[in-house]
């Protein structure tokens, strides 16, 4: 599906840019949380309790300051 920037009555349509492995997704994703869900960043690589023995990829704060969790 194509993305579209609409600007002054004129529309360009945007690139697509695929990314060469999680990380990257990640790390862009993590950048600009905020912009892109309106999420304030907290951290990355969140290591659970040993109980869970997991980790949390990025985690974030909602406009209710409710705890967000993104998997990639």
């Amino acid at each position: 599906m194509a993305l579209f920037l609409t600007t002054n009555n004129s529309s360009k349509q945007l690139k697509k840019h695929n990314f060469c492995n999680e990380k990257e997704l990640q790390s862009f994703v993590e950048k600009n949380m905020e912009t892109l869900f309106g999420i304030r960043f907290l951290a990355s690589e969140v290591t659970t309790s040993k109980q869970h023995g997991g980790r949390i990829d990025s985690l974030g704060l909602d406009e209710n300051n409710s705890p967000v969790i993104i998997e990639y």
